[in-house]
C-alpha cells in the first residue's frame, strides 16, 4: 500500500511515519503540509490511503477529503485530529477510521491491521470482478427457474462477503460486515444499529441509513425498522395478521407492519 500523510505539525507527522512504518508494510510516499499541495500531488500520482488532519493550511481536511471523495479511484481516508467533533461528519464522508490526537500507539497498529486486511480484500474482489468481466463468453441458457436459483444464490454471496459500512461509536469509525447488522431502529433523529458487536447510535435517519444496506438482504419491515432477513431465526404470527420477528442470539422481538406483510411473505415464500 502506498500512503500520504497530511500533516502541518511536524512532529505529529514524524510520529505517525514512525508507527506506520513500525507497525504495517504501508509505503508513506510523501508528507504533505498543505490542502491545496495534496489536490496538485494527487493529480499527478495515486496512493492507496490518505492519513489526514483536519486542521491544515489553505484546504481544511474536512473539505479535502470532499474533493477526494469524487475522484473515480478514491484511497481510504483515516482521519488524524485533535478534535473529536467532527466525527459524525467524518462518518457521512465514509472515513475508514478517525484517530485522536495524541497518539495512541496500541490504537493506531490495531488500524494499522485493519487497513492493511481490507486492502487486500478489497484489491482481490477487484481482481475477481475483472477477471469476470474479461473472461470468455459461453453460451449458458437457463430456464427461468434456473437463473432466479443461481441469481439468487449470487445475491446471497454478495450480500455476505465484501460489504461493510461504517459505524460510529465514542467518536471511532467501526468499519463493519454488513452480514453482522442485525437490525436498526428509528429512535428521534438518530437510528440505533445492532449488531453481533454491540450497539451503535449513527447521526442519520432509518430511510438514509437502510439506503446504505444491500437492498437484497435487508428489509424495511417496520416505518421504525430495518431487518436483515438473514438474521431471522422465527417468525410468530401476531395480531391483525402481522409477525413479530426473533432474531438470532438476539432477545429482541422486531416487528412487521401491517403495510409490509405481503411483500414480506412474498420474500419469505410464506
Amino acid at each position: 500500500m502506498r500512503a500520504l500523510i497530511v500533516e502541518d505539525e511536524i512532529p505529529a507527522s514524524e510520529e505517525l511515519n514512525y508507527l506506520i512504518q513500525e507497525h504495517s508494510q504501508i509505503e508513506v510516499v510523501d508528507c504533505l503540509e498543505d490542502g491545496l499541495d495534496v489536490l496538485k500531488f494527487l493529480q499527478e500520482q495515486e496512493v492507496d490511503v490518505i492519513f489526514l488532519d483536519i486542521n491544515i493550511p489553505s484546504l481544511d481536511g474536512m473539505m479535502l477529503a470532499h474533493h477526494i471523495g469524487k475522484f473515480a479511484s478514491k484511497p481510504y481516508i483515516v482521519f488524524t485530529t485533535a478534535y473529536k467533533e467532527h466525527a459524525a461528519e467524518a462518518f457521512e464522508l465514509e472515513a475508514f477510521d478517525y484517530i485522536l490526537k495524541p497518539y495512541d500507539e496500541k490504537r493506531i497498529a490495531t488500524m494499522l491491521h485493519k487497513l492493511e486486511t481490507a486492502f487486500k480484500r478489497d484489491h482481490e474482489q477487484d481482481e475477481r470482478e475483472r477477471g469476470s468481466d474479461d473472461g470468455p463468453i459461453h453460451n449458458t441458457a437457463q430456464t427461468n427457474d434456473e437463473w432466479s436459483a443461481s441469481n439468487l444464490q449470487a445475491r446471497e454471496s454478495n450480500a455476505q462477503t465484501g460489504r461493510r459500512i461504517n459505524l460510529l461509536r465514542n467518536d471511532n469509525i467501526i468499519v463493519t460486515d454488513t452480514a453482522d447488522i442485525y437490525y436498526a431502529e428509528a429512535q428521534e433523529k438518530v437510528t440505533k444499529v445492532y449488531t453481533k458487536n454491540g450497539e451503535f447510535t449513527m447521526p442519520v435517519s432509518i430511510s438514509d441509513f437502510h439506503g446504505r444496506l444491500p437492498q437484497e438482504t435487508f428489509f424495511r419491515c417496520h416505518r421504525s425498522y430495518v431487518v436483515n432477513l438473514s438474521q431471522i431465526r422465527e417468525i410468530v404470527p401476531w395480531f391483525n395478521n402481522t409477525y413479530l420477528l426473533r432474531l438470532r442470539d438476539l432477545e429482541a422481538e422486531v416487528p412487521v407492519s401491517r403495510g409490509k406483510v405481503k411483500e414480506f411473505r412474498q420474500l419469505m415464500r410464506i
